[in-house]
């Protein structure tokens, strides 16, 4: 906690005695007695004075709510000062000038005072009835409140309970200002008596239940949510002003809160476990909430008008009978299962006070940590636990109680009756874990969050090198991510102290590691992609190996001075990979091509075609152009980058640059990461808001995004539009030209409700991200990985030369552009074509309004070997490639767009200057307590998007858009923020770079209404332009009986089929839960409408497009052993299991739809069985279909 430097025990403000005050006089005597708020003017403040100072000053008046130091235009302090008051103060004391302040220098400065007459409006109007307003808050008095959680369905047990004492502070109000209901509550010890107060946005209560009750007087209201809400601790004012802010409010005196204990100094040394020690209150488990109010007649007045106003934001108040509660006991259900567990380094486990009557065995591990699954996420809760459940478990085999518990996980329901469980017949779906292909594993997830810990059903993930080479401990390996509450997200960043207990629980987990049962899981390190999205690999110990000899195996860092590129080099080994284990690549070390301080080459080198194509053969890569990748991005020990195929080097050689080279690593395997492929162009926001800087018209946006929206709809009910669509605007995971497969397949035209779903799938996909991102297709582009052009024939950016004067022709313009090589794999005539001419070029993100770059698109014959990538220059004076928002060529991505209408009328703005922020060494050998260190600050200061967001607002506000000087700042400090993992130099935000006003097209829901404003700008039009689709599935359509009919299938091939199929459900809604993703079509596609939000979207689709892939390769393969096949794509033996597993499918589905219509119900998620098993073999099904077809 940050301490003020600001004495409480400064001299009184004095006045001048007997003077007449100059100031302005109130116009009616007292009439600002009666004001909601009121703010004073303060005019002749010192340019350095903190708001603290003037807290100190001015709080003795009355409750100083907004303190705010006023800027002009260009971030300068004008000496004014404004503070508000709430409720006003008693005296008007404005009105006695000259008044003097109290420096903590020990000086005195002389001010003016006035009262600031303008006012806003504290009232807000229904949603519903724009006539009809409410006050801004809304607050009344509680008799009690009582914390507990539902043990049955109508009964709360309770676990702790606040009553209202002589302090007066337990009030329940709606805040319509923020559409949040807040309790405030003062909670006494004996060593503090402290004011706390938890909030719950609009958006996340459904209900409220009001108990009946046999006292008229008296109204009980039950609260119970799904996901802990965020508590808050108030302090002491005077200690929560920054010396350097110049904006305070009152809630920057509530700090966010993680626990309310009776011993916060064993926290310091606790590991992080479910089960909290000494909870006075378990913020994050006890989430049903008791509040008892005696209603005097004003009272039961605003009690009407709070409810009314709760459902106008569709929040009912609905009446709960047969209401009871139980008392406060120990769940026994842990003295069960536990035993003392000796925990490193002298901590001892958060469960070792409890003591059992007898020794029991403890549960098999697997079983404990499925267990933990099912109480974290409430699904069990262990108060309902009994010693004859645990028997159960204990006594049955391990296997069957684990698949008994992850399909409680599966259903996501709260079960009140454990025991029942056990007199299930079937359950469908059985979780007994089918092999995985040998570049995945099962891997158990946690997710830390401010007030407790969710542990998710193991799930198949793609593996890296640590994990393959302890891949016989693979079990005790932890992904951890620390995130807000459920419904929260991710934990972002912030300049103020009041997240500094959630970032000191991040510290104590990496520090003091987490307890799952007998296992104690400690720190290992975080690959790059995690750490962005605050995530890290725990390792639990066993004999003769712990997490620091892991680090040992991974390299030799010590040469490594910085925390932050240490972290980064320990990251490598932590990338998502596939490892070429059947050859020993030859590499040899060649030079970079450096010049003016740039390295032109760095991160890419050559790979033989030879050794590619081994590559292909033993990693299965197959592309739709049925081209070979002409680059594949790597590591190879310590190396990472790019590798571009070249004609010179022979049989399995490659090359190695020196920027490639990262660290001495204990192994060399060739592992890749991905390969090139051609990804269509699109637009984006950023793209498209610099582009209108730099001249684009609005109008060819808007025509653009048009005619893709009208492409859209035709394209759901005519085959030929679908064909086009699905082949022009093709994902990174290249899923649309997989559909559109099946399109020419015919399944379209016989509305098969697969392909119907997931064609529906693909459309609300599409007009999600064009209505929230702009995702505009560009049909003349591509965005592809970048290489260099080891030929030095292609002309680079030289300086003055690439300069042209405002008024030169077209062809004096392209005389000066560098020369880029792009030859597609397919062009419009199915033939490979290179493009020629002017075209876009940038990368993502692009701020900046040089960022954008012009380049003359060249053929090249020594080059055409190389396809679906840029080939940048290495001559020139700058790498073309790093004036693109500073790129690289170690696997950086690149839009290209030779469409015409996009060029701007100027071409190639001043880049931004991109050299990094200098580093400073640390002096010493970096720890492991380094790295955990480096990685809470990292995530308190990680305002990547802060800055992004920040940027896009006022780039639509301010006149000058992306031009202005603020745009151009944020510029720079994004580029900074980007490279903050690397460089360990945060980017500093100032105040006066945060917008005051947001356009409506950012959806700013939580911001005041006063604050947004309609947009006319193109993101604006183009936001209105677009109307978002529901993704409804086709679930009663008829199968396709050109397959139902192909074959006549044995029953014991249906069984067979029938058994894999519930395997596979299964495993596909253990991706689902994992990643908060609504429905199996999105897995099977990867086009997820929405997700856990772990990373951002695109990395995320090409995260699920990786998890997806390894899915099907899996059950492929296990479908072929099931049917004696001598691999998935042996047509004769495996067609004939294909249409099995196709009408395994349709009777499941056929019975659900017949009960659910019999009984006049609508079809609900969890009752709809899995459509997209057998579109394992679609290009088998295909066939079948087809084949039909012909002989009918």
């Amino acid at each position: 906690m940050r301490r003020s430097k600001f004495s409480p025990r400064l001299p009184a403000i004095t006045f001048p005695p007997k003077t007449k005050p100059p100031g302005p006089i109130a116009r009616r005597d007292h009439d600002w007695k009666s004001w909601v708020e009121l703010r004073v003017r303060i005019v002749g403040v010192p340019s350095d004075i903190s708001t603290g100072e003037l807290w100190v000053c001015f709080s003795r008046y009355g409750q100083c709510t907004q303190i705010e130091i006023m800027e002009n235009s260009r971030g300068v302090r004008e000496g004014i000062a404004k503070v508000t008051y709430s409720p006003p103060p008693n005296q008007p004391f404005w009105q006695m000038n000259p008044f003097f302040i109290n420096l903590r220098h020990g000086t005195r400065a002389q001010v003016i005072l006035s009262l600031d007459e303008s006012r806003r409006t504290f009232t807000h109007p229904s949603p519903v009835n724009p006539s009809m307003r409410y006050p801004e808050v809304m607050k009344l008095p509680a008799d009690s409140i009582d914390f507990g959680f539902m043990c049955e369905p109508q009964t709360m047990m309770i676990m702790h309970t606040i009553r209202n004492g002589e302090s007066a502070g337990l009030h329940f109000k709606l805040n319509m200002l923020y559409r949040e209901t807040v309790v405030e509550f003062y909670l006494e010890t004996e060593d503090r008596n402290e004011r706390f107060r938890f909030t719950i946005p609009f958006a996340h209560l459904d209900s409220i239940n009001r108990v009946n009750t046999s006292n008229a007087s008296k109204v009980e209201l039950l609260l119970s949510v799904p996901t802990p809400p965020r508590f808050y601790r108030k302090l002491d004012e005077k200690d929560t002003h920054d010396s350097k802010s110049r904006y305070w409010t009152e809630r920057d005196a509530w700090y966010r809160q993680t626990d309310i204990t009776y011993s916060p100094a064993m926290l310091r040394s606790s590991p992080v476990a479910l089960k909290k020690q000494s909870p006075i209150i378990d913020i994050g488990r006890w989430t049903t909430y008791r509040l008892v109010f005696t209603m005097s007649h004003n009272d039961s007045v605003l009690f009407d008008k709070i409810a009314q106003a709760l459902r106008d934001y569709n929040i009912s108040i609905t009446e709960m009978k047969d209401f009871k509660t139980t008392s406060h006991c120990e769940p026994a259900v842990w003295s069960y299962i536990d035993q003392p567990v000796a925990a490193p380094h002298g901590h001892k486990s958060t469960l070792e006070e409890l003591l059992s009557e007898s020794i029991i065995p403890p549960l098999p591990f697997a079983v404990r940590y499925q267990l933990e699954v099912c109480i974290s996420h409430g699904y069990l809760n262990e108060h309902n636990l009994s010693r004859e459940f645990i028997d159960r478990l204990m006594n049955m085999d391990s296997t069957k109680a684990q698949d008994i518990l992850e399909y409680i996980a599966n259903q996501e329901k709260r079960i009140w009756d454990p025991m029942e469980l056990f007199d299930w017949k079937v359950i469908k779906g059985s979780t007994s874990r089918p092999p995985v292909p040998r570049y995945c594993a099962y891997m158990r997830t946690a997710t830390v969050t401010p007030s407790t810990i969710y542990f998710n059903t193991p799930a198949v993930e793609i593996t890296n090198r640590v994990v393959r080479h302890y891949s016989e401990h693979a079990d005790r390996f932890l992904r951890v991510r620390f995130a807000d509450e459920k419904i929260e997200g991710k934990i972002y960043s912030t300049d103020k102290d009041t997240m500094d207990e959630v970032f000191t629980r991040v510290k104590r987990t990496l520090r003091n590691g987490i307890i799952i049962g007998d296992r104690h899981y400690e720190f290992l390190a975080f690959g790059n992609s995690q750490f962005r999205e605050n995530g890290a690999y725990f390792f639990a110990p066993i004999h003769q190996l712990h997490a620091q000899q892991i680090r040992y195996w991974m390299g030799d860092f010590d040469e490594i001075p910085y925390v932050a590129q240490y972290a980064a080099r320990l990251g490598q080994c932590f990338s998502t990979t596939r490892a070429v284990i059947g050859t020993k690549p030859k590499d040899a070390e060649v030079e970079d091509v450096e010049r003016n301080g740039y390295v032109f080459t760095d991160g890419v080198s050559k790979i033989s075609q030879s050794l590619a194509q081994f590559i292909i053969s033993e990693l299965g890569i197959s592309k739709h152009s049925g081209d070979p990748p002409s680059v594949f991005q790597f590591r190879f020990g310590g190396c990472k980058g790019i590798l571009a195929v070249s004609p010179d080097l022979q049989r399995h050689e490659m090359t190695i640059r020196r920027s490639q080279y990262k660290f001495a690593a204990r192994t060399e395997t060739l592992e890749i990461i991905r390969w090139s492929q051609f990804a269509s162009a699109n637009l984006n926001r950023q793209i498209i808001i610099v582009l209108s800087a730099l001249g684009v018209p609005d109008g060819v946006f808007l025509k653009k995004q048009k005619a893709q929206l009208a492409n859209l709809e035709l394209a759901m009910t005519d085959k030929t539009m679908a064909l086009t669509m699905l082949q022009k605007d093709i994902d990174p995971n290249q899923m649309t030209l997989t559909i559109a497969g099946m399109v020419l397949d015919g399944f379209q035209d016989c509305q098969e409700p697969f392909l119907i779903s997931v064609l529906r799938l693909w459309r609300a996909w599409c007009m999600k991200y064009l209505k929230e991102k702009a995702r505009i297709l560009i049909e003349k582009g591509a965005f592809l990985l970048g290489c260099v052009d080891e030929t030095a024939t292609l002309k680079g950016h030289f300086e003055p030369g690439s300069s042209v004067k405002p008024d030169a022709t077209f062809d004096e313009k392209v005389k000066k552009l560098p020369e880029v090589f792009v030859q597609l794999s397919k062009g419009n005539s199915n033939k490979p074509v290179v493009i020629l001419g002017p075209m876009l070029l940038a990368r993502n993100p692009s701020l900046h309004p040089g960022d954008i770059r012009v380049v003359q698109g060249v053929d090249v014959p020594q080059l055409r070997h190389l396809k679906d990538v840029v080939v940048f220059p290495q001559t020139g004076d700058r790498p073309v490639v790093h004036m693109c928002s500073g790129g690289d060529l170690d696997g950086d991505d690149y839009l290209v767009i030779w469409d015409p209408e996009l060029l701007p009328q100027e071409w190639n703005h001043p880049p931004m200057d991109f050299t990094p922020a200098t580093k400073v060494p640390l002096g010493r050998p970096v720890t492991p307590d380094d790295l955990t260190s480096f990685f809470v600050i990292y995530m308190k200061n990680n305002n990547l998007s802060t800055i992004a967001t920040a940027h896009l607002a006022l780039a639509d506000s301010l006149d000058e858009g992306v031009k202005s000087n603020k745009c151009r700042k944020l510029a720079e400090l994004h580029s900074t923020a980007v490279d903050y993992n690397k460089s360990g130099v945060p980017a500093r935000m100032t105040r006066d770079l945060q917008p005051s006003r947001w356009p409506h097209f950012m959806e700013k829901a939580n911001r005041p209404r006063e604050n947004i404003y309609h947009s006319r700008k193109v993101l604006g039009q183009l936001f209105d332009q677009v109307e978002r689709v529901d993704f409804v599935p086709l679930f009663d359509a008829p199968f396709d009986v050109r397959i139902l009919n192909a074959y006549n299938i044995e029953p014991k091939m249906l069984e067979a089929a029938a058994s894999l199929k519930q395997q596979y459900d299964t495993a596909v809604h253990r991706i689902m839960a994992q990643h908060a993703i609504q429905t199996e079509f999105e897995v099977w596609s990867t086009f997820v409408m929405n997700h856990s939000k772990a990373s951002n979207d695109y990395k995320f689709h090409e995260e699920i497009g990786r998890i997806s892939k390894a899915l099907k390769d899996g059950f492929r393969a296990q479908c072929a052993q099931v049917a004696g096949s001598r691999g998935p794509d042996d047509f004769d033996t495996m067609a004939p299991f294909a249409v099995a597993m196709y009408i395994v499918t349709a009777n499941e589905m056929g019975e659900v739809v017949r009960t659910a219509k019999e009984r006049g119900r609508e079809l609900r998620g969890e009752q709809i069985p899995g459509m997209s098993f057998p579109w394992l073999f679609l290009g088998m099904l295909g066939k079948i279909a087809n084949k039909t077809l012909i002989e009918m």
